[in-house]
C-alpha cells in the first residue's frame, strides 16, 4: 500500500510536468507565432512606399470646350471628398458605430480584442468583431476577407504601419473615400449621389446613418433591396450615435421613427453620347483600360454643348417626320419598311412588327481650328451605339462632285467653260453599257461648269471626270482628307464610293479656309489626377492643299448652289449669311446629304436607313438634308458676327456672256459677273453675239440685255 504523502507527491509531480509541458508548448507556439509575425512584417506587408502612394480608383471625366461635364467613365464610381468637406456628424457616426476608441489606439485595440475574445469563447461563436477602422482600411486597401490567422496578423500589422504613416483624420478620410457602399458607389461622394442625389455637404443625420449602416453589408442592408433591414441598420447606427453622447434621447427617438428617404438619380446616357463614346474608344486604345476607368483623367474636348443641342433640335424632328411619313404610306405588314421586334409588354415575349427607324447623322466643325463642335451618330444611342457620323461608310451621291470640280478648276478649267449636258453611253469592260442620267431625266444641252454644279447635273460631272480622269479626282479628295477606298471609275463623279461623314465635312472646310486643310480634332487636352498634361493638341496643324484662288472659286460656285441652286431651300428658310454647300442623293433616294459652310462653321448631315432602303420617291438631299443644316446654322450663327468669304489676291472679275463664256457685248442676252484666276480670264468678245461694244452695266437695259441672276454667284449689278 502506497503511503498517502507519496500519492500526493506523485500528483504534484504530474501536475508540475503538465504545467511544464503546457508552458513549453505555449513558448514554442509563441516563438512560432513571433517568427511568423516577423516574417510577415518584413516580407509580406505593403512597403512604406506603397502606404505613402495609396491611389484610389478615380473616374475619368469628359468636358466640353466650356468646361461643362459631358460624361464620366469608371470601374468604381468614386469622387474624392476632402476631410474638411465631410459633415462632422458623418465622422462621429462612423466612429460611434465602428470604433469608439479610434482616436486613442495605435491601429489595433488590445482591450477590445481581449473582451471580444472572451465573449466569443463564452458563447462559443463569433458574436462581435474587434477590427478597428484602421484595420478595416488596411484590409480594404491591401488584403482580402479570408478568415485566416495569417490574414488577421497581416491586417493588424498593416494597421500599425498605416497609423505610423498617416494622421487619424487622414485615415478617416481614406476610409470614407475608399469604402464600397453598394450599387457601384465607391466612397462617400458617390454614395451620396447614388442613394440621395445629393452632394456630401447636403447629407442630413438620417442620410449619414443609412450610409454608415451600409458598411457592414451593402447588399443586405440596401434600402432598394431590403428596406426593412436597411432601416434596422440605420437605427442601430443612430443608437450608437446616441449612446456615444452625440444626440439626446428625444432626437434619437425622432430620427429612428422617420421613414427611409432615398432618391436615386435618374439614369442618364450623358450629353452627346455618340461623341463621348468616340472619346472613350480613343482613350481605351491609346491609354489602356486601367487609365480610362481608374486613373481619374480629365479630358477637355472640342464639343460645344449649346451647339450640340442645336444640332439635335435640327436633326431629330426631320427624321421623325420622315418615319411618320413612311408609316402613313406603307402598311405595318410591309416587309421592306418594318421588322419583327420583341414585345416587351407581352408576358409571353411574342414578337410584333414595328417600322424600321430612320437614322441620321450630323457633324459641325469650327473652320478656324478643326474643332468638332457637334456630333450626332444616330437617332437613339440607347437603341444603337453605332456611330454613323464616324463609323459608317455611306454613299455621298452628288456631295462628292465638288472634288471633281476642284480638280478641274485647279487644272485650268474655268467656271465659264461649256460642258454638254446630254446623254452619254459608256462601255464598261465586263459589264453592260452604262447610260447615266440626270436626277430629273432631262437634259439642258451645253451649260457652264458653274451651272453644272449649281443644278447638280450628273452628265456634266461625268463628262468633266472623263476629261480630267478619275485618278485626278481621287488625288484631290485624298489631299483634302478622304481616306476611304475610292474606285478609279467614271461613276465616282456621281458619288458611287463610300465615304465617312466626318471626313467629308472636314474636307469641305478646306474651301472657306482658302485651301488650308486643318484636320478635325475632338480633344484639346488630357490631364491626369496630378495635373500633369498627357496630351495637348496645340499648335493647330495646318496644310495647304489647294491654292487660295481655287478654293475661292469653288466657294463662289457653291454659293450658287445655296443661293439659287439645289440648296436654295436654305434661303427660303431665312438663312441669309454668305454660305456655300452641296446636296447629295444616292441611287433610289437611299442616302440624303447636305454639306455646307460659312466663313466660321462647316456642317454636314446624312439621313437614311441602315439598310439600302429608299426614303421614298423624290426624298432627296434638298428636301431632307438642307432643312436640317439650315436650322442648325441659323441657331449656331445667332451670336456670331456676319462675315463674308475673303477674296484672295490673284482673282480678277469679268462680265461674260453666259452662253459663250466670252466677254459680254452689248448684244448678249444673258450676262454674268464671273471670277477667274488671274491670267485665265477671257480676252475676246462673245462670238455668238458680235458687237463693237462690250457690255456696260451702267448702260440703258431697254434692249432686253439683263445680267444673269440665276447663279447666286457674285452678281454685282
Amino acid at each position: 500500500m502506497v503511503p498517502m504523502y507519496n500519492r500526493n507527491n506523485l500528483k504534484s509531480r504530474r501536475l508540475r510536468n503538465s504545467v511544464t509541458v503546457l508552458i513549453i508548448l505555449f513558448l514554442v507556439l509563441a516563438v512560432i507565432l513571433g517568427y511568423k509575425t516577423y516574417v510577415i512584417y518584413t516580407t509580406e506587408l505593403p512597403s512604406f512606399e506603397q502606404l505613402h502612394n495609396i491611389e484610389p480608383s478615380l473616374k475619368t471625366k469628359i468636358y466640353d470646350r466650356n468646361g461643362i461635364l459631358l460624361k464620366e467613365f469608371y470601374s468604381e464610381n468614386r469622387v474624392l471628398t476632402p476631410f474638411k468637406d465631410l459633415p462632422p456628424y458623418l465622422v462621429d457616426m462612423l466612429i460611434a458605430s465602428e470604433d469608439r476608441e479610434f482616436y486613442n489606439h495605435w491601429g489595433i485595440n488590445m482591450r477590445r480584442i481581449f473582451i471580444v475574445a472572451i465573449k466569443n469563447v463564452i458563447h462559443w461563436r463569433i458574436t462581435a468583431g474587434a477590427s478597428t477602422i484602421t484595420q478595416q482600411l488596411s484590409r480594404m486597401l491591401f488584403l482580402n476577407r479570408k478568415q485566416t490567422l495569417t490574414r488577421k496578423i497581416k491586417e493588424a500589422l498593416t494597421a500599425i504601419k498605416l497609423e505610423r504613416t498617416y494622421s487619424k483624420d487622414e485615415i478617416i478620410n481614406m476610409y470614407l473615400n475608399q469604402y464600397y457602399f453598394g450599387r457601384g458607389a465607391y466612397g462617400i461622394a458617390a454614395a451620396a449621389r447614388t442613394y440621395f442625389s445629393k452632394d456630401v455637404s447636403e447629407l442630413n443625420l438620417n442620410d449619414c446613418a443609412l450610409l454608415i449602416g451600409l458598411l457592414k453589408g451593402p447588399n443586405i442592408n440596401s434600402p432598394f433591396r431590403n428596406p426593412k433591414k436597411s432601416m434596422q441598420a440605420r437605427n442601430r447606427v443612430l443608437f450608437s450615435y446616441y449612446k456615444n453622447g452625440n444626440i439626446t434621447k428625444e432626437v434619437f427617438d425622432s430620427l429612428k421613427n422617420e421613414p427611409l428617404s432615398v432618391n436615386p438619380p435618374v439614369e442618364k446616357i450623358g450629353i452627346a453620347p455618340y461623341f463621348t463614346e468616340t472619346i472613350r474608344q480613343y482613350l481605351l486604345k491609346n491609354y489602356g483600360e486601367h487609365a480610362l476607368y481608374s486613373e481619374g483623367l480629365k479630358v477637355f474636348t472640342s464639343l460645344d454643348v449649346g451647339l450640340q443641342k442645336d444640332a439635335e433640335n435640327a436633326l431629330y424632328p426631320q427624321i421623325d417626320s420622315l418615319r411618320a411619313r413612311i408609316a402613313r404610306k406603307y402598311s405595318i405588314n410591309n416587309k421592306t419598311y418594318t421588322q419583327f421586334m420583341p414585345d416587351t409588354v407581352n408576358q409571353y415575349g411574342d414578337s410584333i412588327r414595328m417600322y424600321k427607324p430612320v437614322q441620321g447623322a450630323f457633324i459641325a466643325i469650327d473652320n478656324h481650328n478643326g474643332d468638332v463642335l457637334a456630333m450626332i451618330g444616330g437617332r437613339s444611342f440607347k437603341k444603337s451605339k453605332y456611330n454613323r457620323a464616324v463609323q459608317s461608310h455611306l454613299q455621298p451621291g452628288s456631295c462628292f462632285k465638288p472634288f471633281i470640280y476642284t480638280a478641274a478648276i485647279d487644272n485650268g478649267y474655268k467656271t465659264t467653260d461649256i460642258i454638254d449636258d446630254n446623254p452619254i453611253v459608256l462601255d464598261i469592260p465586263g459589264a453592260k453599257q452604262w447610260r447615266p442620267h440626270n436626277f430629273d431625266n432631262k437634259f439642258k444641252g451645253p451649260i457652264t461648269i458653274r451651272d453644272g454644279l449649281r443644278l447638280s447635273r450628273n452628265l456634266v460631272a461625268i463628262r468633266l471626270i472623263l476629261k480630267i480622269s478619275p485618278q485626278q479626282a481621287i488625288f484631290y479628295a485624298r489631299k483634302m482628307g478622304i481616306t476611304t477606298p475610292l474606285p478609279n471609275v467614271p461613276a465616282l463623279a456621281l458619288g458611287s464610293a463610300n465615304v465617312r461623314l466626318i471626313e467629308m465635312v472636314s474636307a469641305f472646310s478646306v474651301f472657306p479656309n482658302q485651301g488650308i486643310h486643318i484636320p478635325y480634332r475632338m480633344i484639346h487636352k488630357i490631364v491626369n489626377r496630378y495635373g500633369r498634361v498627357l496630351e495637348d493638341d496645340t499648335p493647330i496643324k495646318k496644310e495647304e492643299v489647294l491654292s487660295a484662288q481655287t478654293a475661292y472659286i469653288m466657294t463662289s460656285m457653291m454659293e450658287s448652289v445655296v443661293n439659287n441652286g439645289t440648296g436654295r431651300r436654305a434661303r427660303w428658310m431665312g438663312f441669309t449669311r454668305p454660305a456655300g454647300g452641296k446636296t447629295g442623293t444616292s441611287n433610289n433616294f437611299c442616302d440624303n446629304w447636305f454639306i455646307g459652310y460659312t466663313p466660321q462653321i462647316t456642317a454636314g448631315t446624312w439621313v437614311g436607313f441602315d439598310e439600302k432602303i429608299s426614303l421614298g420617291r423624290n426624298q432627296d438631299g434638298a428636301k431632307n438634308g438642307v432643312p436640317i443644316w439650315t436650322r442648325f446654322m441659323i441657331a449656331a450663327h445667332d451670336s456670331l458676327p456676319v462675315e463674308d468669304f475673303k477674296e484672295p489676291e490673284g482673282i480678277v472679275h469679268a462680265v461674260v456672256c453666259v452662253e459663250s463664256g466670252e466677254l459680254a457685248t452689248d448684244r448678249c442676252p444673258r450676262v454674268r459677273d464671273e471670277i477667274f484666276i488671274k491670267g485665265t480670264e477671257p480676252t475676246t468678245p462673245c462670238h455668238l453675239h458680235p458687237s463693237a461694244k462690250l457690255y456696260n452695266p451702267n448702260a440703258n437695259k431697254s434692249d432686253n440685255i439683263v445680267p444673269e441672276d440665276t447663279t447666286g454667284g457674285r452678281v454685282h449689278f
